[in-house]
């Protein structure tokens, strides 16, 4: 005779407890724990939230902190979200104390003197087992990195070699890549600043002047009034610095864009340390050592896991110990970029890998004088321009 062993009975003999009125107790109970497990957690977190905001609001290393975040965002188009992080008026007043602290730095006169080989000056000399010295090439990069950052410096070696380039075409701006393809020179660098509306400007309207050849190509500056300068005059000599239009044109200056803060004068670095280094991001500057060879460096940012970005000090750091005595700031952030033989070296923080279109650029070339740079501002006023419109 079989058996039959209801479904319930078979259960039991596996192990598994009948369905009865004990069962959503057990499903309470597992709700119970779960709902303090998340509680638990919430007030871990709510706990490590308020003691985080305690450490960045009530201690000298999270205002530290707090401010370099702000300093970064100044930097960038996001600016507007640095009051969430110091407060309106804490912004407002840091602007203002940068600004000042800049037009301060560019008072002092430079006084350094360069020495370079006179034009059509003979090969190099024999040594003493008769060989000839090797000639330095007229541009050397190396690549340069410190804590958080990578880039490069290049080395021109004669510093008569060096023209501002402008756009070919009026309306909007011109990227470097193309500026050196279409001139004929061996690299380029970012140079000043430009009109920049809602940080989507045609990059066609500079601040300040730009220079070429000799020649005043743009300029929103009155007669008397004193902008900061980045330069080389006629003999190769760079300079940088606030100084009104009648004094660049005594000077001899032949290139120039406007552009601040200067940060090593009279071979003194200016910055005093990080925390005055204007944040972290991408940079160009440009130094002259005192054989004539002009330095500039191109640290790229903004990118994690490869180079978030350097601050003012790194960067006059980097200039000192390459013998740098007078180097400035060049436009940096999504401007930064370092063309050599027509191709981009460095890592834009832009989508397009050459970078944006910008209104001058510092470039090299073997013959100079053979450059065709023409004044794409020539006939227009500043208010002719629009900035916004491509």
């Amino acid at each position: 005779m079989s058996t039959r062993v209801s479904a319930e009975t078979a259960g039991v003999a596996r192990g598994k407890r009948p369905q009865g009125k004990s069962a959503p107790r057990r499903a309470a109970k597992r709700k119970r724990k779960r709902f303090r497990r998340t509680a638990a957690v919430f007030a871990l977190l709510l706990a490590l939230g308020a003691a985080g905001a305690g450490w960045l609001f009530l201690t000298p290393s999270g205002t530290d902190i707090r401010y370099l975040v702000a300093d970064t965002l100044i930097t960038t188009q996001h600016r507007k979200w640095a009051k969430y992080i110091i407060g309106q008026h804490a912004l407002d007043t840091r602007v203002q104390a940068y600004q000042a602290q800049f037009d301060a730095m560019g008072e002092e006169r430079d006084t350094h003197e360069i020495h370079t080989p006179p034009a059509g000056a003979a090969a190099p000399a024999a040594d003493a087992d008769g060989a000839a010295e090797e000639q330095k090439p007229l541009v050397e990069i190396e690549p340069v990195s410190g804590h958080g950052y990578s880039g490069y410096v290049m080395t021109v070696n004669d510093p008569t070699k060096i023209r501002v380039a402008v756009p070919a075409k009026p309306g909007r701006g011109e990227r470097v890549t193309s500026m050196v393809q279409r001139t004929g020179a061996i690299a380029g660098v970012n140079g000043g600043g430009f009109a920049d509306p809602n940080w989507e400007g045609n990059g066609f309207q500079p601040i300040g002047i730009v220079m070429s050849g000799g020649k005043l190509f743009y300029s929103d500056l009155g007669r008397s009034k004193s902008t900061q300068v980045v330069g080389i005059d006629g003999s190769g000599k760079m300079v940088a610095g606030r100084y009104t239009l009648d004094e660049l044109r005594q000077m001899g200056v032949k290139e120039a864009v406007t552009f601040q803060p200067r940060i090593i004068v009279n071979g003194k670095g200016l910055i005093k340390n990080a925390a005055d280094g204007w944040g972290i991001a991408p940079r160009t500057a440009m130094g002259q050592r005192e054989d004539g060879a002009i330095l500039f460096v191109v640290i790229d940012g903004r990118q994690p896991g490869h180079s978030i970005g350097a601050n003012l000090y790194d960067v006059q750091q980097i200039m000192l110990a390459h013998g740098a005595v007078i180097a400035a700031n060049l436009d940096g952030g999504s401007s930064t970029v370092l063309v050599k033989d027509g191709a981009v070296l460095n890592k834009p923080s832009t989508k397009s890998s050459e970078g944006r279109y910008l209104p001058s650029a510092f470039l090299v070339f073997e013959h100079p004088e053979q450059a065709d740079i023409r004044n794409v501002w020539e006939g227009l006023k500043p208010g002719d321009i629009d900035p916004a419109k491509w």
